[in-house]
């Protein structure tokens, strides 16, 4: 399917759902991913803060990374797998160029191919080494600031980036920093 709209042009929810799902089309072929792009659906987050993408699936508690998941085996199946829905960030894609985008749309193909062959997805082994083949990141770099970061209190280093308060903020006196096990700061 040809896409009518250009990179520069994406203005709409709908355009950036039309120009990432015909690049992701792009990849499959150039790369030779295994994805069936009939059983994806696409959505545009405006609230998301932390994820610049990502795969929503239904949890199938007998699945496994790296072993064929038997979809003929849940009730009512015909065999296919369930759709998934990859969801997108605008905040991400306005905030990141071109080249980082795409490598975000190439993660996120990697969890729709691990999905649809083994009913789950993770950030194993078997995703970096995809990740590799597939020149992407295992994990897409921040489009936000935190509202919160935590530092260790002798060297500075950055120890976590939190978006809302929480246990780790309220308590960080009780916590210790893997790098000189000094005690957490905010930064």
């Amino acid at each position: 399917m040809a896409n009518s709209v250009s990179y520069e042009g994406i203005k709409s929810d709908a355009d950036l759902i039309a120009w990432s799902r015909a690049y992701c089309q792009r990849v499959r072929r150039e790369y030779g991913v295994s994805v069936r792009f009939d059983l994806v659906d696409w959505d545009v987050s405006h609230r998301a803060k932390r994820r610049a993408a990502a795969v929503k699936r239904p949890k199938l508690d007998d699945a496994a990374v790296g072993e064929r998941y038997d979809w003929g085996s849940l009730d009512g199946s015909d065999g296919r797998p369930l759709r998934c829905t990859v969801s997108l960030t605008w905040d991400a894609f306005s905030a990141f160029d071109r080249d980082t985008w795409e490598m975000t749309l190439r993660h996120e193909l990697i969890h729709v191919e691990q999905y649809q062959r083994d009913g789950t997805t993770d950030h194993g082994h078997a995703f970096r080494e995809r990740a590799d083949q597939l020149d992407t990141d295992v994990h897409c770099p921040a489009f936000t600031d935190p509202k919160y970061v935590l530092i260790c209190g002798a060297c500075g280093c950055l120890v976590a980036r939190r978006y809302q308060d929480c246990k780790l903020v309220e308590q960080r006196q009780q916590y210790r920093s893997d790098c000189c096990g000094a005690s957490l700061k905010l930064g």
